[in-house]
């Protein structure tokens, strides 16, 4: 039987502010992305998440991000190697002590937003995130887009490397996301986007901007959990792939 990972970002709502349902999705989706209080999220924010998480049996990931409340993460911010590594360090060490309260633990690091985009394209951001996860814990994996600087950064920290694919996001032809600031960047036909995953999931393809189809090889895939669609899209996914035999699993779960 195929099985795929199906991540989410979640935990990303602020003090009396909340960003999209959380709950809902974590009856779907098989790993949580958890703000770390750097792009979203606060403390009891995260010990919620990590708690409701933990009651479903969803994997629990570091979405670490550059110190950006008011862009929410998507805006790049110019740091240093050392200051990136210290604000990762700062970010995965508050969640790993929130999980660990929550009866769960941190089983991988995925950044978010700019630091994402950034990361993946940029060796020197990129082995500042690894270098920093590898001090903390070499157990931990990396996720990211297949083949990107991200990756090849945690395979030389000695780091598990996992790629995903992106339901909810168009791609370029040469495999990297379209930027957000351009129009038909975000999807938002639930029943579109899960046969699009479907052919990801089965084929290792997807279809880019440009009409051609490019190769995409994934152990996860994300549903944002911040659009409006992301709930009904996550269950459209879910029941197409299941209806198909694909089993739903974390590629990162914790040891029995």
């Amino acid at each position: 039987m195929t099985t795929i990972d199906l991540n989410s970002d979640l935990g990303e709502g602020f003090g009396a502010w909340t960003m999209g349902d959380d709950g809902a999705m974590l009856d779907v989706v098989s790993s949580a992305n958890v703000a770390c209080g750097f792009h979203a999220g606060d403390p009891t924010i995260m010990l919620t998440t990590c708690r409701s998480a933990a009651e479903r049996g969803v994997a629990v990931g570091a979405h670490v991000a550059y110190r950006d409340l008011v862009g929410f993460g998507r805006r790049p911010v110019h740091v240093t190697p050392d200051e990136l590594y210290a604000d990762v360090v700062h970010q995965l060490g508050a969640l790993i002590a929130t999980a660990r309260v929550a009866g769960t633990a941190v089983t991988y690091v995925k950044p978010h937003g700019a630091l994402y985009n950034t990361a993946c394209a940029d060796p020197v951001q990129a082995e500042a995130v690894t270098r920093a996860v590898a001090d903390i814990d070499p157990t931990l994996a990396v996720l990211a887009l297949p083949g990107s600087e991200l990756l090849l950064a945690a395979e030389r920290d000695g780091l598990r490397a996992v790629g995903e694919a992106f339901a909810d996001r168009a791609y370029e032809s040469d495999g990297s996301l379209v930027p957000r600031s351009r129009p038909g960047s975000v999807l938002h036909d639930p029943d579109a986007v899960a046969e699009r995953v479907l052919r990801v999931v089965t084929e290792g393809v997807v279809t880019s901007v440009d009409g051609s189809d490019i190769a995409v090889r994934a152990d996860s895939v994300c549903v944002h959990g911040d659009s409006p669609d992301a709930v009904a899209m996550a269950r459209a996914i879910r029941a197409l792939l299941t209806g198909h035999g694909v089993d739903i699993a974390p590629f990162a779960p914790l040891a029995p």
